[in-house]
C-alpha cells in the first residue's frame, strides 16, 4: 500500500527533483512504499512524516520492535523497527524514528540519530553517523562516514571517511544544480546533503558539499571535495 505524504520539507513546493533519475524504483525492496517521485519528499520534515506512517503500518509503538539479531550491548530507543534478518552489533546507538530492513547491518559503533530508513542489505558501519537519510538496497557507508539529510541509491558505496555535508557555513538555504536544466535552484531546505544515484561511489576521505547530486554509475575520487552535479565519469 503506498504511503501518502504530507509535504513538510522544502518550503517551495514547485521544486521538483525526480527520485527516479537517481534510483531504479522498479527494483527496490518495498517499492510500493516509494510512490512519490519527488526526491524532496524523502528529505527534511517530509521524511519524518513518511517514516512515521511506515512505522504505523508495521505496528511500531513508542518503543522499538525488534525481530532481527540485536546485541544486548547496543542502545536502541524510540520508534525503531529492526526487521527479521537484520543485525545490530555491540555499541551501536539508534534512536527513532528509524526503519532497518532485512539483511541490513548496523555495525559496531554506528550512530543513527533518527529519521533514517535503512533498506534491504544496506550497511551502516563502524563510527558512521547517519541522520535524516535514506539508504536504498545494499547502499553502504561502512567506515567512518557522515551521512546527513541525504539519499543513497541502490548499491552506492561510500569509501572510508566520506562526509556528506548537510549545512552551509552561513546556515542559509541550500541550492542545487538541476541535472536537466543546469540551473541553480533553491531547495527550500536549510539542511540538505547529497543524493547519490544507483551504483555511485566515493573514494576514501572525499567530501561532498551541501546540495550535491551524483548521478548513477558516477563517482568521486579519494580526497576530493566536490560540489554541484556530477552527470558522467568521476570527479577528481
Amino acid at each position: 500500500m503506498p504511503i501518502c505524504l504530507v509535504y513538510g520539507g522544502a518550503k517551495n513546493m514547485s521544486n521538483f527533483l525526480s527520485l527516479s533519475d537517481f534510483v531504479d524504483l522498479s527494483r527496490i525492496f518495498q517499492k510500493d512504499k516509494f510512490s512519490d517521485l519527488n526526491a524532496f519528499h524523502y528529505l527534511g520534515k517530509s521524511l519524518t512524516n513518511w517514516l512515521n506512517k511506515l512505522l504505523d503500518e508495521f505496528g511500531v509503538s513508542e518503543n522499538p520492535m525488534i525481530l532481527g539479531e540485536v546485541s544486548p550491548h547496543s542502545f536502541i530507543s524510540g520508534r525503531v523497527y529492526v526487521a527479521e534478518g537484520a543485525t545490530v552489533e555491540p555499541t551501536a546507538f539508534i534512536t527513532g524514528p528509524c526503519y532497518i530492513g532485512p539483511g541490513a547491518e548496523i555495525r559496531h559503533g554506528a550512530y543513527i540519530r533518527g529519521n533514517v530508513y535503512i533498506g534491504k542489505d544496506a550497511v551502516v558501519g563502524h563510527t558512521t553517523e547517519v541522520k535524516g537519510a535514506v539508504f536504498f538496497d545494499a547502499a553502504k557507508a561502512a567506515h567512518f562516514a557522515y551521512v546527513g539529510d541525504s539519499i543513497l541509491g541502490r548499491h552506492v558505496n561510500l569509501g572510508a571517511g566520506t562526509k556528506l555535508a548537510n549545512l552551509k557555513l552561513k546556515s542559509d538555504e541550500v541550492s542545487f544544480r538541476d541535472p536537466k536544466t543546469d540551473t541553480l535552484t533553491p531547495s527550500g531546505l536549510r539542511k540538505f546533503g547529497a543524493i547519490l544515484g544507483d551504483d555511485a561511489q566515493t573514494g576514501c576521505n572525499s567530501v561532498l558539499s551541501p546540495g550535491t547530486l551524483v548521478l548513477p554509475k558516477t563517482g568521486v575520487f579519494p580526497c576530493v571535495h566536490f560540489r554541484g552535479t556530477l552527470r558522467t565519469g568521476f570527479a577528481k
